[in-house]
């Protein structure tokens, strides 16, 4: 357990929370001298914000390139602290962001890449975050080194450049602290899941201390999992002068993934008058892909960090970062085999099966083909970010300044499979009622071809002051400068133009983005918040440029919000509350009618808006909360081609866009029986949607439930887990070809021992 921050305010600034130990210590002093001198009352209060191991509730913040109050930020921030990730045996980021109203997936070829926030993209490549910096590379990502993920909601291009139309995910890790302290969690469960967790923390100095996370995760064939899970990873730091002058962090982060993919199942045709019953109804553990699929990869970066804190009050950190990102995907697109007739030469494909599968002709004997679906890239990259925070008194008025720099220098390099000469790698189908039925082919026979490379460079400059004009009003404005440069490079992959550069295409894209809040705070447990801002997708988001792209200027939104953070009175229960609206209002159009001979058009627009609702804390001494909740009812295509037909994603004007659920949420309660006894539950609720570009698929909605149990033996906690008790089948993540089931009923046993 980290120590409480001893951070001390006044009651002018906090007069929220009197400490027990604060208390004790006036009465006794009051009692020993009240016989001799009758003094006037003090009122001395102070506020120690618990640590993320300890509580659902964060009053604090790191995503806005500094540490802020909570409710300093006006804008929505909903933060999943270690508590919690415990709690619910949340081990990826996926998991983790399963966790928060808004969120949908969408069914892509394994990793983070294509995240929807508020009916928007989050991106691997520019929305994820680890502490403040870009983490812009493919993979599956882990929980095992986490204080805590928070989650902006709404346009940040502000603060982070390029990306974030609907948000950005912020991974906060865990650093060393001044006390020896450590804990090993081992966890065994459904599919043979085994994970060992490990977090070690000693104190090295008087002002120094290094601290190791571990982790090692195994498991068989079992839902999302594929052919099976085998993940290791560890992260060392070491934090030299805490609290003082100068501080400095060095930090290492190394996680290796060998796990399976499981490219799920292909939607069904409904049956004939029972409306969109689309999945497929079969066990959610089945798996139907090779036994040799993989999705293997590597991700290992190091970080070095100066905190100068200055005598007036103010911060500089200057953090530099260098990474290195490997990703090796075989997998198999589950698809059901269905006759097909060409209709200029009469030609039958696949003359054996079925013209369609509905749920009338399914049967155990329906045939599945097995595609080759295959992901190799690298990734190395470099960042250099600096950045001052500072309040000062200008004008008789007082200013909260944040500014900063960064850079940041991107190598991509992707390749294709090949196979030798006269060698052939065929997979073979499968069956409805043949799941698991261990096929495999020797992906080590392809071949590693280099087709296409990526390098940017990028570099920001922003400024943002906070202003307070009145004793409860304040005034947020800011303003960035970024400049995004790329170069694509395509390579031929045989014959005489093999590893010849067969075309090169770039741009440079120079553009400000703008952030504007008003903030309103009658009381220490209330402030309510307008904000306004913007953020831009430039076209080698994903690291390339075809031909028409490279000719094309970025994307851009906005995002309106007005909402409020209200505490409770003894600061124990916080709710944030949230009414918004986030336009594109210039996306890119790919289709026949919107293209010209030399770019794209951006003549697209889209919305979204809605209300969200988080709360988080303690509801009285024995019961603890989170709950995170967003309702979408207007979402559309607003505009579209220009014959006002369709967008770029083929999605039609004045229709919902896919991946935009109107209900989703969370919520999950945890009760102290006792000393040794806790028991909690949640639900998890995501209401009808349909994929992107399939608006006659809908994904049902669902609701399931999960239990945890804790017993507490002195240093030893052992806690049981059960996630969607009813084994409730549905579909989690969704492509317009197929979709990915949520993970069926799983039994897991922790056992978790501190010394």
């Amino acid at each position: 357990m980290q120590p409480r921050s001893q951070k001390k305010k006044t009651a002018a600034t906090l007069p929220r929370r009197l400490p027990i130990a604060t208390l004790v210590t006036l009465a006794l002093c009051s009692a020993s001298h009240a016989a001799e001198t009758q003094l006037p009352t003090v009122r001395v209060e102070a506020d120690a914000e618990r640590s993320s191991k300890e509580t659902y509730q964060a009053t604090t913040t790191k995503i806005g390139k500094g540490k802020q109050d909570l409710r300093d930020v006006p804008q929505s921030v909903t933060v999943v602290t270690e508590r919690l990730l415990d709690d619910r045996n949340l081990d990826t980021l996926k998991d983790a962001l399963h966790s928060t109203a808004g969120i949908s997936f969408l069914a892509a070829e394994g990793g983070e890449e294509d995240i929807r926030l508020r009916g928007f993209s989050l991106q691997a490549s520019g929305d994820i975050f680890v502490d403040g910096m870009r983490d812009p590379a493919f993979y599956e990502r882990d929980t095992f080194n986490y204080d805590r993920l928070e989650v902006l909601r709404g346009s940040a291009s502000m603060l982070f450049g390029r990306g974030s139309t609907g948000g950005v995910a912020n991974q906060v890790s865990k650093e060393p602290f001044l006390m020896n302290q450590n804990e090993v969690t081992a966890t065994v469960g459904s599919g043979n899941y085994r994970r060992v967790e490990g977090d070690f923390n000693v104190k090295v100095g008087d002002n120094a201390a290094f601290r190791v996370a571990a982790m090692w995760n195994g498991s068989d064939a079992f839902s999302q999992y594929g052919a099976g899970l085998d993940k290791k990873g560890i992260a060392p730091s070491l934090r030299l002068g805490i609290g003082t002058a100068n501080e400095f962090l060095l930090s290492y982060y190394h996680l290796d993934n060998h796990n399976g993919i499981n490219y799920g199942m292909p939607w069904m045709t409904p049956t004939a008058g029972s409306g969109n019953r689309a999945v497929v109804p079969v066990d959610g553990k089945n798996y139907y892909g090779m036994a040799s699929d993989y999705n293997a990869g590597t991700a290992q970066f190091a970080t070095l960090s100066h905190l100068h804190r200055f005598a007036g009050g103010g911060e500089l950190k200057t953090t530099f970062r260098t990474g290195s990102f490997e990703r090796d995907q075989r997998a198999s697109a589950i698809r059901f085999c269905t006759r097909t007739v060409n209709p200029t030469t009469g030609a039958v494909t696949n003359p054996s099966c079925p013209s369609s599968v509905t749920g009338d002709t399914l049967s155990d004997a329906t045939v599945l083909t097995r595609g080759t679906n295959i992901k190799m890239m690298d990734l190395d990259t470099r960042m250099l970010q600096s950045d001052y925070s500072g309040k000062f008194d200008w004008f008789g008025l007082g200013h909260a300044v944040l500014t900063g720099i960064d850079l940041a220098d991107d190598d991509f390099t992707g390749y294709t499979p090949g196979l030798p000469a006269g060698v052939t790698l065929t997979k073979p189908t499968t069956t409805i009622g043949a799941p698991d039925d261990g096929a495999s082919v020797d992906e080590a026979l392809r071949l590693k071809i280099k087709n296409r490379d990526f390098a940017s460079t990028a570099v920001g400059i922003y400024l943002q002051d906070m202003i307070q004009i009145a004793p409860a009003w304040k005034i947020l404005a800011g303003l960035r400068w970024d400049r995004f440069e790329g170069t694509y490079r395509t390579f031929g992959t045989s014959g005489d133009s093999a590893g010849q550069v067969t075309a090169t295409r770039g741009r440079s894209d120079a553009l400000w983005s703008k952030r504007f809040g008003v903030l309103y705070q009658p009381t220490p447990m209330a402030s309510f918040h307008f904000s306004y801002a913007t953020s831009f997708n430039t076209s080698g988001d994903t690291y390339q440029y075809d031909a028409l792209g490279s000719n094309t200027p970025p994307e851009g939104s906005r995002n309106l919000e007005l909402g409020a953070k209200l505490d409770s009175e003894d600061g124990s229960l916080s709710t944030r509350l949230a009414l918004f609206h986030s336009t594109k209002f210039n996306e890119r159009n790919r289709d026949e009618e919107s293209v010209n001979a030399t770019n794209y058009v951006l003549s697209g627009a889209r919305h979204a808006a809605g209300v969200e609702a988080d709360v988080a804390g303690r509801i009285g001494r024995n019961v603890e909360i989170y709950a995170s909740y967003a309702w979408i009812p207007s979402a559309r295509i607003d505009k579209g081609a220009s014959d006002g037909s369709t967008l770029l994603q083929g999605e039609t004007v004045g229709a919902r866009p896919g991946l935009t659920p109107k209900h989703s949420g969370t919520v999950w309660a945890t009760w102290q029986v006792d000393g040794r006894w806790r028991l909690g539950g949640g639900l998890n609720l995501r209401s009808t949607q349909t994929p992107q570009q399939s608006p006659t698929v809908k994904a049902p909605g669902f609701l399931t439930a999960d239990l945890t149990e804790y017993a507490v033996a002195r240093d030893l906690k052992l806690k049981l887990n059960v996630t969607n008790v009813t084994d409730k089948l549905y579909a989690d993540y969704l492509y317009r070809g197929h979709y990915i089931a949520g993970a069926p009923r799983t039994v897991q046993l922790s056992a978790n021992y501190k010394f």
